[in-house]
């Protein structure tokens, strides 16, 4: 394969657009219920699918109707499947978003599986063979901070593969713990929150220090952290310094699913040979064509076109 996206798998349920909860047993009629693969290995996955890229996804899901239906998600959309692990008596995470009008996504979420997921579950073989291995939502899976699946990584990369790493949660242990991989990747994609908790910036810190800070975590060599920054476009640290790369002015339904957007372009424009910078571009239009519709999968119909394009 390609690109090998490893890490969380989720069901996501949407619904738009959710002002308030009901009270009691009342009703809200809505515009849009939508079912989607999500999740910072599998979203990504969906999306370099869309572009044309061929890509793997490893991970673990409940052996239960969640995850009959998110394997089949994916499988519609041209992943390969064959590396996620079934785990009876667990269950396959899930969330439900409501979408607020102004495209907010609060969540209710259950973790499911993916805090098992483990090196044992990953093949050596699919790791080693990819252009690009995708870390996606480390800081949740915690049986992979391991000495172990470093080396794998380290041994990957040693023979050429790329590896990029995105974050799934924003709570403050969490960002700290997930630092351990950093020696072991390439390019780091958090959003603006997490670039802050990473580096120890906190909560008002400078965003520029920050991802200048966990710059000088990576390895030697064509490296870079890219902080997204929502309606302000993203950031990029690398060797030349920093670069910003504006957002594009489009109409936001729902923000789900657009860091994994992002990842999947800028993934699809290093595979294609770009520059750090032409790569980041193609992942903005990635992420903007999902937030003008529901659900990471939105608007991905003409993504391959999208990429030629770019």
């Amino acid at each position: 394969m390609t690109v090998v996206t490893l890490g969380v798998h989720i069901v996501d349920v949407l619904a738009r657009p959710v002002e308030s909860i009901p009270a009691g047993q009342d009703t809200h009629l809505l515009e849009q219920i939508r079912v989607t693969a999500a999740g910072a290995a599998a979203a990504t996955a969906v999306d370099l699918a869309a572009l044309g890229v061929p890509v793997a996804s490893v991970g673990a899901i409940g052996d239960d109707e969640l995850g009959d239906l998110l394997v089949m998600m994916m499988k519609r959309r041209g992943v390969d499947v064959t590396g996620i692990v079934r785990r009876p008596g667990e269950q396959t995470a899930a969330s439900i978003l409501p979408i607020r009008p102004d495209g907010g996504r609060p969540s209710f979420h259950v973790p499911g599986a993916n805090l098992g997921l483990s090196t044992a579950d990953v093949a050596r073989e699919a790791v080693l063979g990819a252009r690009v291995v995708h870390l996606g939502g480390m800081d949740v899976t915690w049986g992979l901070y391991d000495p172990v699946f470093y080396a794998l990584l380290d041994e990957a990369r040693a023979a050429g593969t790329i590896v990029t790493m995105d974050l799934l949660s924003n709570m403050p242990d969490l960002m700290q713990g997930v630092r351990g991989f950093l020696p072991h990747v390439d390019y780091l994609l958090p959003n603006e929150e997490q670039a802050l908790l990473m580096s120890g910036a906190g909560e008002g810190g400078d965003v520029e220090e920050a991802a200048l800070s966990l710059l000088a975590l990576l390895p030697e060599g064509p490296s870079a952290v890219l902080v997204t920054l929502g309606a302000d476009g993203s950031l990029i640290a690398g060797a030349e310094g920093l670069t910003r790369v504006p957002a594009l002015d489009v109409p936001v339904v729902d923000t789900t699913g657009c860091g994994d957007a992002y990842c999947a372009g800028f993934i699809a424009g290093l595979v294609d040979g770009r520059d750090v910078a032409g790569a980041a571009r193609l992942g903005t239009a990635l992420a903007a064509r999902v937030a003008r519709g529901l659900g990471s999968d939105a608007g991905l119909d003409g993504a391959r076109e999208l990429r030629d394009e770019k």
